[in-house]
């Protein structure tokens, strides 16, 4: 038996890396006042048709789609977004909490094809802010970002790119425009990038087909045609991040294509880990909780995929080297399961043997990296004492029952 194409196990050594990520990236949520949400692994087809877009190659190429036994759409979750702006809608306690600011992480399931940096299960970071029009979430957010990348010691071999999006007057008169352009090259363009034409135009703009990227070379730029308001927004968002020192880059082709996204879009890229090189990305929604049958509430995010931020990370520090119980003979069995419980609750590792002669138990210690064995025989349980021995010294005492402890925290 083996896994499934594009799925593959978390060993232990390399779910440490993995937690590492998480938890990391956690505590710099904390730090900020995020809290910490769930939503379901599945949820009805509809909502990511509507959340992510139709016309996108997520979801009418890459979704995990099936028909549960009550005849209902369900997809597995291709990104965290589209739920979390759901519970939003579904749960009327939030929307008098907004501002709303939260961190979630988990699986995601997209059918790609699997390669260095990109799974059919994978595994995401994600942070929203609901309810902040303000410029200053964009900048928190992009904030967020940077400190975690900065905390995993990662932050110098990335580059944070960004670019306006406009709001939806901006946007509207954009995409005239843009019609217009490739209309003229209609014939030119790689067949879904005339499938969007009409449907979604700014797509085309991010189109990986080595034709497409020659008439995109020649597009009109969106800055062009952002209206005073959006100018004053972004240069907001840009003056934001020079005052929190988060350095950047401004990338006129950094798109994305649905109309519910406005103003900032924003990635974290590195040339460190091969052709997927985006580790973190995201972006302003201010029409999505309306689109998902809400009330009008901006609304924005990013996610990191957690295998990349992995791939790039150093390994996390070394986990606590044990203390491993030898004991010898029937009595002291019975009493190394009460000293083991007790280190524990002191905040101990403890590392207990079952069978085998000393020098095979000292075997296993060393292999388990321990820092120190306890010894306990019937000498030393008449005694109330152990013969507590230091494993990288070699040395070895006698320590009191009752100062074990302390002896081992020393």
């Amino acid at each position: 038996m083996q896994p499934v194409r594009g799925t593959h196990d978390l060993l232990p050594d390399e779910y440490r890396r993995f937690a590492h990520v998480i938890d990391t990236a956690r505590d710099v949520a904390r730090l900020y006042g995020y809290r910490e949400m769930a939503t379901p692994i599945f949820e009805f087809t509809e909502l990511f048709a509507r959340g992510i877009g139709e016309t996108t190659d997520v979801v009418s190429k890459e979704m995990y789609t099936f028909q549960d036994r009550g005849g209902e759409s369900l997809t597995l979750r291709p990104e965290y977004t589209a739920g979390i702006c759901r519970a939003f809608v579904s749960n009327g306690e939030l929307m008098q909490q907004l501002p709303l600011k939260l961190f979630a992480a988990g699986p995601m399931f997209r059918y790609e094809r699997p390669q260095k940096g990109r799974q059919r299960q994978f595994h995401q970071i994600d942070l929203e802010v609901l309810g902040a029009p303000e410029p200053g979430a964009d900048i928190e957010v992009i904030s967020v970002a940077a400190d975690i990348l900065d905390r995993l010691a990662i932050l110098d071999r990335c580059v944070l790119k960004i670019n306006s999006l406009g709001d939806p007057e901006s946007r509207t008169a954009y995409r005239k425009v843009l019609v217009g352009y490739y209309s003229g090259h209609a014939d030119e363009l790689s067949p879904d990038s005339r499938d969007r034409l009409q449907r979604n135009p700014l797509r085309i703009l991010d189109s990986k087909d080595d034709g497409d990227k020659a008439i995109n070379a020649g597009a009109p730029s969106f800055a062009d045609h952002l209206n005073q308001a959006s100018r004053d927004f972004f240069k907001s968002v840009q003056d934001g991040l020079a005052s929190a020192g988060v350095p950047f880059e401004v990338d006129p082709a950094l798109v994305r294509g649905l109309d519910y996204y406005t103003h900032t879009a924003f990635e974290f890229v590195t040339t460190h880990i091969g052709a997927q090189g985006t580790v973190l990305g995201g972006g302003r929604y201010d029409g999505l909780i309306a689109e998902l049958g809400g009330p009008p509430t901006a609304g924005i995010g990013w996610a990191g995929g957690i295998e990349r931020l992995m791939m790039l990370c150093n390994e996390p520090a070394p986990l606590p080297r044990p203390v491993v119980i030898a004991p010898l003979g029937p009595a002291a069995e019975s009493k190394a399961l009460a000293i083991a419980r007790a280190l524990r609750r002191a905040g101990i590792t403890v590392e207990q043997d079952y069978r085998g002669n000393m020098k095979r138990r000292m075997q296993r210690a060393n292999k388990a990296n321990a820092r120190a064995a306890i010894i306990l025989g019937d000498d030393e349980l008449a005694k109330g004492v152990v013969q507590l021995k230091d494993l990288d010294s070699g040395e070895q005492r006698e320590v009191a029952l009752d100062r074990l402890v302390e002896a081992l925290q020393s």
